[in-house]
């Protein structure tokens, strides 16, 4: 068995919008059976991360501070609990191998066994939304060690995966697998318009591009990674900063599809007046995949549009086991197309933290990356 010591380092959320606090924790010395112990390598840090050190998700009241913040993060296995000697797609698993892993859903309610969504779990448990108080206490990503839930699927990252991308796809390629696994077949004829050019939309514009679509329009800013994705090959992008007026980028997207609007929208902005937009830019019939708003605020809108385009809106929360998996398998297969480094930004320590927290609330990063080992 590998040495582990008594305790952590974490990163604690102990107040909304101050800084966090770097704190020792204790570590399980036994395990439960099917939990794994991991020694985390990196954890890259996503917007929501930035939401709930800031209190903006309306979690203010559910949040049960203190905790440990960060839910995407890579980790090699340290100890493993009784039954686990395989990863969740059946691949083996022994102590030193590199994982990713979900939430913790309860695998026995309506969610899990009927409709066979574990992302909808009334009963799911989440990293960074858990007391760091009571056992496990490591229970979130800017951590020195992780306990992975019993229920918690995992995946070994494969060698050709570093584990800097691995964190990444993580949370933002996962929910963005999950998006398209709901959207279904994407034509070649087709535009696919993007809304917010964050990791989410990147990852969106490079899976819309694999898919080989005629055209992949990019909204976002601020200019730095508009220019990622041009060098992916995204066909247009639009830089909010120079045409902020949403009627202009209408008119710009009607005429990228002769008069029809665009054949899909991706939202992953969280911006408060996307989503109206979004359903403007659609052509009747079209399809709009919804995976950025989940701030708390309300909009306008004709509900008639959706049903005189006849219009499919979806929505997408989180991912599950599968799309871990397929997000890994997508940057393995496809990192010669892809530059998905371009994506990393600045590289912190764990005592650092608040100033990557700081960077990414500015802009200033799209995703940095605390280095735990």
């Amino acid at each position: 068995m590998s040495s582990v010591p008594k305790s952590s380092r974490a990163a604690c959320l102990v107040a909304f919008g101050q800084p966090l606090e770097i704190r020792e924790l204790p570590i399980p010395e036994t395990l439960e059976p099917g939990a794994v112990l991991v020694r985390t390598e990196v954890a890259s840090i996503c917007g929501s991360d930035v939401h709930l050190w800031q209190g903006e998700v309306g979690v203010r009241d559910r949040l049960p501070l203190p905790v440990v913040l960060g839910h995407e993060m890579v980790g090699r296995v340290v100890r493993l609990g009784p039954g686990v000697s395989r990863d969740s797609v059946g691949q083996p698993l022994a102590e030193g191998d590199r994982i990713v892993w979900t939430h913790a859903s309860c695998g026995e309610c309506y969610a899990c066994t009927v409709t066979h969504q574990p992302t909808l779990c009334p009963r799911r448990r989440m990293y960074m939304f858990t007391s760091c108080q009571q056992p496990p206490y490591l229970v979130g990503g800017f951590a020195e060690y992780v306990y992975v839930w019993p229920t918690s699927g995992r995946v070994k990252v494969p060698d050709e995966v570093p584990s800097e991308l691995a964190s990444a796809a993580s949370c933002a390629l996962r929910t963005v697998v999950h998006g398209f696994d709901r959207l279904g077949r994407l034509e070649d004829y087709e535009t696919v318009v993007i809304q917010g050019a964050g990791p989410l939309g990147l990852f969106a514009a490079a899976m819309a591009l694999r898919a080989g679509v005629h055209q992949v329009i990019l909204i976002g800013a601020p200019a730095v990674r508009l220019e990622v994705a041009r060098q992916w090959g995204v066909t247009h992008t639009l830089d909010l900063d120079a045409m902020p007026d949403a009627r202009e980028r209408l008119r710009y997207i009607r005429a990228c599809t002769e008069g029809r609007g665009a054949d899909v929208v991706i939202e992953v902005s969280g911006g408060a007046t996307a989503f109206p937009e979004g359903v403007a830019m659609l052509r009747r019939g079209g399809r709009y995949l919804v995976i950025g708003q989940v701030g708390g605020h309300e909009v306008a809108l004709a509900p008639r549009l959706i049903v005189e385009k006849q219009l499919t809106v979806l929505g997408v929360m989180s991912g599950d086991v599968d799309h871990y998996y397929k997000a890994l398998q997508f940057l393995k297969h496809n990192r010669e197309r892809f530059r998905f480094e371009a994506l990393l930004s600045n590289r912190y320590r764990l005592e650092q933290i608040n100033e990557a927290l700081e960077a990414m609330r500015q802009w200033r990063e799209i995703k940095p990356v605390v280095v735990l080992a």
